[in-house]
């Protein structure tokens, strides 16, 4: 029940953060370079699978130890650790094979993914232990 629990915080925070980020930097971050290659609908499979599975990674290599070590700190670095992966992976390949891929997208899209995979293990760690507290799980 912990790990539904903390899913459904963090698919909470992270989906609120992530529409903030996109509205305000699609324009201008990305579309000015990529405008051209960025189609004109989104292919909602693929985003869907991205933001369902990226949180079940993050609870489980994260938020799970954090609890078990009952540390904020471990959720929030460990979180953040995995954002940078996920989104370093994605962002220093479009760098490295992408004509318009830029370096400015790369840097704040490594800093995002960090801070916001890092907030939302954060978030999902506080959920459950409020939760836990109020005699929910």
């Amino acid at each position: 029940m912990t790990f539904i629990a903390g899913y459904f915080v963090f698919l909470l925070v992270f989906g609120v953060i992530d529409v903030i980020w996109l509205s305000v930097m699609a324009g201008r971050l990305y579309r000015p370079p990529l405008g051209e290659i960025l189609l004109e609908k989104i292919r909602w499979a693929p985003a869907l699978l991205f933001y369902f599975a990226f949180p079940a990674g993050l609870i489980h290599f994260a938020l799970m130890p954090a609890l078990q070590a009952g540390s904020a700190m471990a959720a929030f670095v460990n979180g953040g650790l995995l954002g940078l992966l996920a989104y370093g992976t994605y962002d220093l390949t479009n760098y490295a094979t992408l004509r318009p891929w830029t370096l400015k997208i790369t840097i704040a899209d490594l800093i995002y993914g960090t801070v916001v995979a890092g907030i939302s293990t954060l978030g999902a760690y506080a959920g459950v232990l409020t939760m836990r507290g109020w005699g929910w799980l």
